[in-house]
């Protein structure tokens, strides 16, 4: 029986910075949830996600934190009661009835603990005392010796999220508190620890399912295991003192899973029970996809491959890094994961990377990914630093990935374990060997530790040691011809046309900065300080000289802007161009490149950022450029030896043969010169052939723009950078029909038009438009399609407004719009 120890919380500061700052009152938690977040429903602090707030509670970080709840408790007649601890954040010790049960170090995994010899008939008191989370990093640093890391604290000796302790994305906010369930099990006789199931598929296509179960028991009696799964069973039988049993179930002509645009997901459910001869002792349920998935690394004549194969076929990757959803990730329950990651499958995305510096997902993610066929990579707990091996952290990490892989192994959607983050990287490249000085630094983590576990506990899914690596010894970590490396001197030093000179063989990480949206925005921000030099603007970008990359990744692209409103614009726009780019360009090299993942889906508060979707889960204009970047199939025009190149990317189940018109057209709309290519692209490949010379070189380049159509693809390749152009003020027509949720919104051109947007969250804030960031020759016309929550009006005329209706072309000049009467 499971009874919640959810209600009746309180926390109070019980030493450290809190105490001076509000004393030693207690105030209202509740559970599972965090220190912020209860002090600012107690009104004790403000938001601080809001203006520079986080600065002002930063002294929450120095304070240690008790709480505590009394519950009542009737024996039950159960031969063992265990209190069960999911998350701990982090340093705690636990006390029941004024006797310490355990202490805790690890945010990463859960603790269970025999109190059926501390429980009270009637009242008892649960104390758990968190100590400062900072205070603790940096006396570990100490005692461990300190290693480089990347931003200001010494995350990397304490097994906590990482970036809660301020990330070049995130808020500097390390909490305390219960951030999973806690509640009490009793049980009798014997509990089933833990369930792992292990998938295969037969060449007769049946399904294979291995299933190993783990039992905990307070008594020497025959047991039996019962493993169901569709309509076929498998039975094993623990004598005496057996605590393991190893059970196989055979289900013919499984339908196979495979991620979204391979096939379908079906799922199984698993059923496994424990009985002590005809009385069920426990039963776990979990559901399966028959599946296979490998990683092949195999040298050729460009270097080392890097595929990821499910059932025997390579998937090309089109896919995002996953940071945590949320500063303070209790708050993030199954509606909001849903929500996230359905954006990520709209966008025609196929995998999601969960990195290494934030957190395990909660089973809710891994179950959303299984649903919609998301391929899940997941890193080990480590990022950008070098981490102590002693065993005081050794002995945390081992126990934690030992309960993650047991815990996420059943879900189809998991289909590569990776090290960790940019740590063999960082030991290269970042001038960490000479202050190591020959001390640990993690890569018995990466070479020995984490393999064996993975090899002894879920050996059925492929293991690689880092992101990035190279599988080819003797050569860099971040060499693009072996294996996934990332592109981030794009983005720090470099325009991002530079891309194009990469030919990688897999990019699991590289990004482009761009603000959150005007709403997000302006929530966070209060009127005064929306400028790029107010103190809260800067609190919200946590990038080293962001704001400067963001000016000089412009640079040669679009004109300066003068007015924030504009500069808002403009900057998001160009995150837009710059990361489509990248993407189109390393999808038009398949199947030399495999996999495009892009930094990052999303944001944990409200911030600049490389995300797609902000902080409050708002759509970025990235987000619509990557729809379009990440479809199936796709046309790219990138220059190439002082031409151009067309590729034709084909991300089906068959060949495609399309006859693709090439138009070279003049802003005014004529056309200058046409050309018919007829192009041979094999099911998931891509083939790039060069644009005739009528075509690639421009009469006048700065009023002419080459245009590829094929069926109902369409992409248009200006010749001319916007800052060289000759863009014009168009005179819009725009007329706005309501419908049912919303408004239709028809815009017509009068001349060339490029990313045309409306940005419906200025006049809304739950307003979501249905596409953006679309091109129109002269006379050409586009109709987006508004959503609105009930309740929400808008007048029609809103739509043409100038800060709304927004494209390129009036960041050179002022556009005019019209709505006709009526």
């Amino acid at each position: 029986m499971r009874t919640e120890l959810h209600d009746g919380w309180s926390v109070v500061a019980a030493g450290g910075d809190g105490l001076t700052r509000i004393g030693a009152g207690a105030v209202p938690a509740v559970v599972p949830g965090c220190v912020h977040l209860d002090l600012v429903a107690a009104g004790v602090i403000a938001d601080p996600y809001l203006g520079e707030n986080e600065a002002d509670v930063a002294w929450v970080g120095r304070t240690d934190w008790t709480y505590s709840t009394t519950f009542r408790h009737v024996a039950d007649g159960a031969d063992r009661t265990d209190l069960v601890m999911e998350g701990l954040d982090t340093v705690a010790v636990v006390t029941l009835n004024g006797v310490v049960v355990t202490r805790t170090r690890n945010m990463h995994r859960s603790y269970r603990v025999d109190v059926s010899e501390r429980l009270r008939e009637g009242d008892n008191l649960l104390e758990i005392a968190f100590s400062a989370p900072l205070t603790e990093a940096e006396a570990a640093a100490d005692r461990l010796g300190a290693r480089p890391h990347v931003n200001r604290h010494p995350y990397n000796a304490l097994r906590k999220n990482a970036s809660s302790f301020g990330w070049d994305w995130g808020p500097d906010l390390p909490s305390s508190g219960i951030w999973k369930p806690i509640a009490l099990e009793s049980w009798s006789t014997a509990r089933i620890a833990s369930v792992r199931p292990r998938v295969d598929l037969a060449a007769d296509g049946s399904g294979v399912l291995d299933v190993d179960v783990e039992v905990e028991r307070v008594a020497g009696v025959d047991l039996s295991v019962h493993v169901r799964v569709a309509g076929r069973s498998a039975v094993a039988t623990l004598v005496a003192d057996g605590t393991h049993a190893s059970l196989r179930v055979v289900v013919p002509d499984v339908a196979a899973w495979w991620p979204r645009g391979y096939g379908e997901q079906p799922l199984y459910d698993v059923s496994v029970e424990l009985f002590d001869g005809d009385a069920r002792l426990d039963v776990r349920k979990q559901r399966v996809g028959f599946r296979t998935v490998a990683v092949a690394t195999n040298p050729d004549e460009a270097g080392t491959s890097f595929e990821l194969l499910v059932n025997g076929r390579t998937v090309l990757v089109r896919g995002y890094n996953w940071i945590p959803d949320d500063a303070f990730p209790s708050r993030v329950d199954r509606p909001r994961v849903e929500r996230s990651i359905r954006q990520a499958f709209d966008s025609h995305a196929n995998l999601l990377r969960v990195w290494g510096g934030g957190i395990y997902e909660s089973d809710d993610f891994y179950d959303v990914c299984d649903e919609l066929g998301i391929l899940v990579w997941q890193d080990f707990l480590f990022a950008c630093a070098a981490y102590p091996e002693e065993v005081e952290l050794r002995d945390e990490v081992e126990a934690e990935a030992r309960e993650a892989v047991v815990r996420l192994s059943a879900h189809p959607s998991l289909a590569l374990w990776c090290g960790g983050n940019e740590c063999l990287w960082g030991h290269e490249d970042w001038d960490w060997k000479e202050p190591l000085a020959g001390a640990s630094w993690g890569l018995g983590y990466y070479s020995s530790l984490l393999p064996a576990i993975v090899a002894e506990l879920d050996p059925s899914r492929p293991y690689i040691p880092g992101s990035p690596y190279s599988p080819t010894a003797g050569t860099h970590p971040n060499d693009p011809a072996h294996g996934p490396m990332h592109i981030w001197d794009v983005w720090n030093i470099r325009d991002y046309a530079a891309y194009l000179e990469y030919e990688p063989r897999f990019v699991s990480e590289f990004g482009f900065q761009g603000p959150p949206t005007w709403s997000t925005l302006t929530r966070a921000l209060n009127e005064a300080s929306r400028r790029r030099d107010s103190s809260a603007w800067l609190a919200h970008q946590k990038a080293e000289d962001g704001d400067g990359k963001l000016d000089r990744g412009m640079s040669g692209h679009l004109p300066h802007q003068g007015s924030f409103e504009d500069w808002h614009w403009a900057t998001s726009l160009n995150q837009a161009r710059a990361v489509a780019a990248g993407v189109e360009h390393f999808r038009s090299l398949a199947p030399h490149c495999t996999g495009a993942v892009v930094w990052q889906l999303n944001d944990c508060w409200p911030v600049t950022s490389w995300s797609a979707v902000d902080g409050d889960g708002r759509r970025k204009p990235l987000w619509y450029a990557l729809r379009r970047s990440f479809s199936d199939r796709l046309l790219v025009l990138e220059p190439l030896d002082g031409g151009v190149v067309l590729g034709v990317v084909n991300d089906s189940a068959e060949p495609w043969t399309p006859s693709v018109r090439l138009s070279r057209v003049a802003y005014d709309g004529r056309t200058l010169a046409t050309h018919i290519l007829t192009v041979e692209v094999p099911a998931r490949s891509a083939s790039r052939v060069a644009v005739p010379g009528s075509l690639a070189v421009a009469g006048e380049p700065d009023r002419e723009v080459l245009v590829a159509e094929a069926g109902h693809l369409r992409t248009v390749r200006p010749f001319a950078e916007d800052v060289d152009s000759r863009l014009e003020p168009p005179s819009l027509d725009v007329r706005a029909v309501p419908v049912a949720g919303g408004w239709e919104v028809t815009v017509t051109a009068d001349v060339l038009v490029r990313d045309l947007s409306l940005l419906v969250d200025r006049l809304d804030p739950s307003a979501v438009v249905d596409d953006m960031l679309v091109t129109l020759l002269p006379r050409e016309a586009a109709t987006f399609v508004v959503s609105l929550p009930e309740g929400v009006e808008l007048e029609a005329a809103a739509f043409a407004d100038p800060r709304v209706l927004r494209s390129a072309n009036d960041l050179r000049a002022t556009v005019g719009a019209r709505l006709p009467a009526g």
